[in-house]
């Protein structure tokens, strides 16, 4: 079992954060067979990409250095919060120093596939760092860009949720909703499906969350350079997958008000913007901002500033609506 011992002082300073490295990583992991299965339909349209890589470009030196449970710091940088972005993950990718980096190859390339006399070339070069970081580049690019608007507003719909029920229930409640594994116990966290690990003290520097796509269950980190660190499946992520759970789409609601309208209110299970319901739904701005108008008009929504976005939430109507749909 894994325990976090959390004082008032963790509290205060634990926040949330977004990490596309982190999520591509991930990824990386499932389609080499490693992680997290991905459902057919994400596997099928990444894989003959995946493989040419392999061939084309240094990323089996990058895959060498996974592990089932862990995997070099400097592919997957700390991230520094919400507004995270593939070109700073890069940026610190590209500036590790080959020292550091070598120091984590001993330590993580320890399976067979660092032995193979290609990825050896790559991982005892002078511009070992370069040549991984310009492959984890290409398979960004390749792999994940396309997608990530849409996952990443999912990530940051989960953010805005997490923010939501600490402010009414408090953490313990939110900490217990990242896993039906987890809970809140004298003053602690507990992750009883983690390895035999004991007791991790945050000293005062609190916890670090990140909602993630490609996750299974619940990863951490626990040792430096990375801040001790939970990362959990975002809410919503059940619905891109295609042979799992997906959003309900009830015929008498759809009846009702339209299937892009009901898409929309079963949707909004927390708060959410405009752009954000666009990007997670893959629909067009627009037409989300007209179906909105008639939801409002309709007294099933009401919306709200927060900071610079408007978000939208189901009224009582609303609510009852879906209720009596499912």
């Amino acid at each position: 079992m894994l325990r976090f011992e959390v004082s008032v002082e963790d509290l205060l300073r634990s926040r949330f954060a977004l990490s596309p490295a982190l999520d591509l990583c991930l990824l990386l992991r499932s389609l080499a067979g490693q992680g997290q299965p991905l459902p057919r339909t994400w596997a099928t349209r990444l894989m003959p990409a995946f493989e040419r890589l392999r061939r084309e470009t240094e990323l089996d030196a990058a895959l060498a250095l996974q592990a089932p449970q862990s995997g070099p710091n400097f592919v997957a940088p700390p991230p520094r919060g919400l507004n995270q972005t593939w070109a700073d993950d890069l940026a610190m990718i590209r500036a590790t120093p080959l020292d550091a980096a070598r120091h984590e190859f001993a330590a993580t390339a320890t399976g067979p596939s660092a032995r193979d006399p290609r990825v050896r070339a790559v991982l005892d070069s002078t511009d070992a760092v370069s040549r991984i970081a310009e492959a984890m580049d290409q398979a960004w690019h390749e792999l994940l860009a396309t997608d990530w608007p849409q996952l990443r507003a999912i990530c940051e719909r989960d953010v805005v949720h997490r923010v939501g029920v600490i402010g009414e229930h408090g953490w313990a409640t939110t900490v217990e909703s990242l896993h039906p594994g987890i809970a809140w116990r004298d003053g602690g966290i507990e992750i009883g499906f983690f390895p035999s690990v004991g007791n991790v003290r945050l000293a005062g520097d609190g916890l670090l969350l990140i909602p993630s796509v490609v996750v299974g269950r619940i990863a951490a980190h626990l040792e430096d350079p990375w801040p001790r660190t939970l990362v959990y499946r975002a809410r919503g992520t059940a619905a891109l997958w295609g042979e799992q759970e997906t959003v309900p789409q009830p015929d008498a609601l759809t009846a009702l008000v339209g299937r892009a309208r009901a898409r929309l209110l079963l949707a909004l299970d927390a708060p959410a913007s405009t752009s954000h319901l666009a990007r997670s739904l893959a629909m067009a701005p627009g037409a989300v901002g007209d179906h909105l108008a008639i939801l409002r008009g309709a007294g099933l929504l009401v919306r709200a500033r927060s900071g610079r976005s408007v978000l939208y939430r189901r009224t009582p109507l609303g609510e009852a609506l879906v209720a009596g749909s499912g």
